[in-house]
């Protein structure tokens, strides 16, 4: 599938996304005026987020989609990071005003009316969202998207939350208890504030381009299963994500006897390596060291017709000393 194709999809899903947003916020609000409850308006303030959410990710999709231009020579892919940490200050803030509605009621108290009704309303809100948030993170995680992933999760918290909205009114229904309705939104809002903080973590990684543990130990697997005896070493290697698509520099350590052409064939053979074993589009921006006497000793030619040092040993490539900025070397 081509990545205009990838692109069209993951913006067309989106548009799902924002269009069912808009829908259960209205079931959402309908089931609070009905029902005068707390838990149900937590429910309904969590919705705002998800379609102002919804539209703001269906925006970065649009504009992550566009091609690089002279502004933008790395491509518009970190808007996703920015729109997602947006996201999660949205739902904080979601999560603090719920609070407040929560302790006012408390202090305050309040009789709630038509819980039966409200508690299918809200009930059916929450199977729908669970259905949209599966999706969504299945497809984001196809097509390494943190847009659709970040609105798969928030749709599946919202989920939880509406699921334990249901259950309190639910309890109030039976038990005329009122004020378990306030202790429970009071209990999501908390909740809610905590994913909202995990969400903006992830984007402020993603924007200050923080290594991902997981991504650079597949690369470096796929380095040293499939490594040639040219290949002195591999170091230097910064890995930076731009929405989907990844953009990978290194420094590769090569005889420093090779003409041009045999030392730039290697480095592509490397390239063409990680390319077809990543799932997502990269970027490469290698740079062909020669090597040096330090290099001989962990060097596998058998044959070099230069060698200085003997060989000791096979340096096994690892996160450490693949980011390191020196060659490898036993000394």
């Amino acid at each position: 599938m081509t990545a205009k194709k990838i692109n069209k999809d993951k913006i067309g899903f989106q548009k799902l996304i924002a269009a069912f947003g808009v829908i259960l916020f209205i079931g959402k609000i309908i089931a609070w005026k009905l029902t005068d409850s707390d838990a149900v308006f937590s429910d309904a303030m969590e919705s705002i987020v998800n379609v102002i959410s919804a539209f703001m990710g269906l925006y970065s999709l649009h504009l992550a989609a566009k091609p690089k231009d002279e502004d933008h020579p790395y491509g518009h892919g970190k808007v996703e990071f920015v729109t997602s940490g947006i996201e999660g200050a949205l739902i904080a803030i979601a999560g603090i005003m719920i609070i407040y509605e929560g302790i006012n009621s408390l202090i305050v108290g309040k009789v709630l009316s038509k819980l039966d009704v409200g508690i299918w309303i809200i009930a059916a809100t929450a199977v729908i969202n669970y259905l949209l948030g599966y999706i969504s993170i299945k497809k984001g995680e196809t097509e390494n998207s943190l847009v659709l992933i970040s609105s798969g999760k928030h749709l599946q918290s919202d989920t939880i939350t509406t699921l334990g909205v249901v259950i309190s009114l639910i309890i109030v229904y039976f038990t005329k208890i009122y004020w378990i309705d306030s202790v429970v939104a009071l209990l999501f809002g908390l909740y809610i504030i905590f994913v909202g903080y995990k969400i903006i973590r992830k984007s402020l990684s993603g924007i200050m381009d923080e290594q991902d543990p997981e991504l650079l130990n597949e690369i470096i697997r796929v380095l040293e299963e499939n490594r040639r005896t040219e290949w002195i070493d591999v170091h230097n290697m910064k890995i930076q994500q731009f929405g989907a698509s990844l953009h990978i520099d290194a420094h590769i350590t090569l005889p420093w006897y090779y003409s041009l052409r045999d030392a730039h064939n290697e480095m592509e053979k490397m390239i063409i390596l990680l390319a077809k074993n990543t799932k997502r589009s990269v970027e490469f921006n290698f740079h062909m060291d020669d090597c040096k006497p330090i290099s001989c000793p962990v060097c596998q030619i058998a044959d070099c017709p230069v060698r200085e040092k003997d060989f000791v040993k096979r340096i096994i490539w690892t996160p450490e000393n693949v980011t390191c900025a020196d060659k490898h070397t036993i000394e």
